[in-house]
């Protein structure tokens, strides 16, 4: 079984579809992946990722609070809502 995090698009290279590739920021880990099956993606964008290869796009809201989520399975302390955290109306002790 398979658990997928979203990550943020941070810098695109390369100009033809077949060859772009992105690097991805997985909530603080950082990954480069190849963007063939969504070449509309676009720096900003959230991503899921299988093999490499970016697959889906995803709402940045919902990304957030996947990367809240897999914090506190970690047991990690919550980040304070803010503007790249804003507020859910589901909130974690």
């Amino acid at each position: 079984m398979c658990l997928t995090i979203p990550g943020e698009v941070r810098r695109i290279d390369g100009r033809e579809e077949a060859s772009r590739t992105a690097e991805v920021d997985f909530d603080g880990v950082i990954r480069t992946v190849r963007l063939v099956y969504l070449p509309e993606t676009q720096v900003g964008d959230f991503v899921l990722v299988h093999a490499g290869f970016a697959t889906r796009q995803v709402d940045p809201a919902d990304a957030r609070e996947a990367w809240r989520l897999a914090r506190a399975m970690r047991g990690e302390r919550p980040l304070a809502p803010g503007p790249s955290n804003p507020p859910r109306t589901a909130v974690l002790p």
